[in-house]
């Protein structure tokens, strides 16, 4: 049997597999879809790894729940670090995790019980050149941004479909970057998005060679918007914490945003700053514990 627990940030929820104390699963793919099914599993967005690191507190790896390995998720970073805090397997704060992003800091809030309520983490800097992101679009260099451009001429009809339901729903321009995963950015309406739709279209999309988290987004003013989210390999997510960033980010560089900006998601609230000071993007929101379990192995 596998022991596992359950923690959500803002309704992004994972299955986190304690690896210090019980040895790594030998099929963590195979293992996130039956764990992650929604019927015939515990149900979650993915499931995550901790891992010991001779360079950082632990490790992360994260798994969507259709199997495939991600780069990084922030909301699974920020529930991994209250899992390693509240549970004993490092009392360091701010924590540092390692991530195939790189490693990673997150400063800890704790509760009146010493537990972690919330956290912080320092998502580094935007990726913002093309090729690095990775995004294909002609006429685009790979050394350049890829921000606010039509979708319809850029992204063409390869497959066809939902270029027309684009321009009908006024979903019109796309920005594209990477916080550790490809990210693309539509602002327009967001309430009226059929993302079951529209979503798989833009993640399976021959420009977006890994694959693309997409994410519709409204400013409600300079300092506030709301989003969501289609997310690679997961589908339709309460909350990305990546994906708020990116918003985030886009906004900023396309006028609609200020660098301090509380996040509205399905799920719940994040608060993104993206500092001048040293570039970095910082993402703050809770994380909850759900339930502990055991899984067939």
């Amino acid at each position: 049997m596998i022991r596992f627990t359950k923690l959500h940030g803002c309704g992004n929820d994972y299955l986190y597999v304690d690896c210090f104390h019980q040895p790594v699963p030998p099929d963590p793919s195979e293992l996130a879809r039956r764990m992650s099914n929604r019927h015939f599993g515990v149900g979650s967005d993915g499931l995550i790894l901790v891992l010991p690191s001779d360079r950082a507190d632990a490790r992360m790896r994260m798994f969507n729940a259709d199997g495939s390995e991600g780069t990084m998720c922030g909301n699974g970073l920020r529930a991994m670090a209250k899992f390693v805090f509240d549970h004993g397997l490092s009392r360091n704060n701010p924590l540092r995790v390692e991530t195939l992003r790189g490693i990673l800091s997150i400063d800890l809030h704790l509760d009146s019980f010493g537990k972690v309520a919330s956290a912080t983490v320092d998502m580094d800097e935007p990726i913002l050149e093309s090729g690095r992101i990775p995004v294909q679009i002609d006429g685009i260099a790979s050394d350049q941004p890829v921000l606010d451009v039509p979708i319809g001429s850029t992204l063409a009809c390869r497959p066809p479909a939902p270029p027309g339901s684009l321009h009908q729903l006024g979903l019109e321009r796309m920005s594209c970057l990477s916080m550790g995963s490809a990210h693309a950015v539509i602002f327009g309406p967001v309430e009226t998005v059929p993302l079951s739709e529209i979503g798989p279209w833009f993640e399976h999309h021959p420009a977006f060679p890994q694959r693309v988290n997409v994410h519709f987004a409204r400013a409600l003013s300079r300092d506030e918007v709301t989003m969501r989210t289609w997310e690679r390999g997961s589908g339709a997510t309460l909350a990305c914490g990546t994906g708020a960033c990116a918003v985030v980010v886009a906004g900023v560089l396309t006028g609609r945003l200020e660098r301090n900006v509380r996040v509205h998601l399905p799920g719940g609230e994040l608060r993104i700053e993206w500092r001048q000071s040293d570039n970095h993007v910082y993402k703050t929101g809770p994380a909850v514990e759900v339930f502990s379990g055991e899984f067939p192995g």
